[in-house]
């Protein structure tokens, strides 16, 4: 998000003395993008937010692809794989490339170490579940249908409260509103399907005061090191700026619908490092005496489709169920099954639930996926 938001006990201009009631300095840190000349925030802590005592070690990271092969369709059952840990812990990366890692989880397990992805920012979809994100931002309410958005090299710890399902895309770059439904001073314009009012940041938390061992886990350039800091992360009386974890539930999105049918790209939500990021929400269907409501066969030259299916009637596929996931690679057409056109005509409105991501550069298949692999998906259309 691109709006300016505050929270907590700031002094009048930034880089300036701030002292406590105690004549104590804050520790004044920007946390920002592009060096300097990104979006920022500045956070104000009760500590030097560098005192490390240790690092105990380094974990490097292995994305294991399956062998090479000609390119089909694909269909993954991911609410079958067995997972363990938590939010971070029990991933199962599924695809990947060099722009973006696509994972699913399950966990009831809250995270004690703390955590942050410097490779990127990353987007949690919560399936199902609930939680608290807590950060030096302040703690953010986690819900059912939520997109989390994590800026990268920001520090958070995600507590459970009721056991969590979620697909996870770690993008090796930013994730942001589309630049087309931003007018020319950065505010979403009327033509959005959203507004404002939709997303959701961080309530203000009081600073935690403490000292001891603070376990932070750090991702970067593919490997986690881990490093035992001085003092509690989350000791931050005030902030303020553009960048800042947040939250925006699918239920509001607001579907765009039309006289015939409409591309994907109307539903796109988020953009990426060589991704889109789109919701597929219960909407009406065209109106046109003789549309067709189900989507036409094409050919996605440019594309891999990633399509996770989340609830509802999936009328253009047969054989999917709540968590599936596919794969259509770009170069060869797809479209809907056998039956699908004829069983759409004359309905006036569909109630499903997905998430689908373009990437613009081929996605590689990783081996956790195959264990939970439709065989039969690529012949479907027969």
């Amino acid at each position: 998000m691109s709006y300016y938001v505050a929270r907590g006990q700031l002094p009048p201009k930034k880089h300036t003395q701030f002292r406590s009631p105690g004549n104590e300095l804050y520790c004044e840190e920007v946390f920002g993008t592009c060096g300097f000349s990104g979006i920022a925030s500045i956070l104000y802590h009760l500590h030097p937010p560098t005192v490390m005592r240790e690092i105990t070690g380094m974990t490097p990271l292995e994305y294991a692809a399956e062998p090479a092969g000609a390119l089909h369709h694909r269909h993954f059952f991911t609410g079958r794989i067995a997972t363990e840990g938590d939010l971070v812990s029990s991933r199962r990366y599924l695809l990947k490339n060099d722009d973006v890692l696509v994972g699913v989880g399950e966990t009831a397990k809250s995270m004690t170490a703390f955590y942050r992805n410097s490779d990127g920012d990353e987007l949690l979809f919560v399936q199902d579940g609930s939680g608290v994100l807590h950060s030096p931002f302040g703690d953010l309410a986690v819900a059912p249908g939520d997109y989390v958005v994590i800026p990268s090299g920001m520090l958070y710890r995600m507590e459970i409260q009721e056991r969590m399902r979620f697909i996870v895309f770690e993008a090796y770059g930013p994730i942001e509103l589309p630049s087309r439904y931003l007018n020319s001073a950065g505010q979403i314009s009327e033509q959005a399907p959203f507004s404002e009012r939709d997303f959701h940041v961080p309530e203000g938390a009081d600073p935690v005061d403490e000292s001891g061992e603070f376990v932070v886990q750090v991702k970067k350039r593919d490997r986690v090191s881990t490093y035992v800091y001085a003092h509690h992360p989350f000791d931050v009386v005030g902030w303020d700026g553009y960048l800042y974890p947040y939250t925006f539930n699918i239920s509001d999105f607001q579907p765009m619908t039309g006289a015939i049918h409409l591309p994907p790209t109307i539903h796109q939500t988020f953009q990426g490092p060589n991704i889109a990021i789109c919701s597929f929400v219960p909407r009406l269907f065209d109106y046109h005496p003789r549309a067709v409501p189900v989507s036409y066969f094409h050919s996605n030259i440019d594309t891999d489709e990633v399509l996770y299916y989340v609830r509802g009637n999936f009328m253009s596929r047969r054989g999917i169920e709540s968590g599936s996931l596919t794969l259509h690679p770009a170069g060869i057409p797809h479209g809907p099954q056998p039956g699908a056109i004829e069983a759409s005509l004359g309905k006036s409105s569909t109630d499903e639930l997905a998430v689908m991501m373009d990437a613009f550069r081929p996605l590689t298949v990783l081996r956790p996926a195959n264990s939970v692999e439709d065989d039969n998906y690529t012949f479907s259309w027969q």
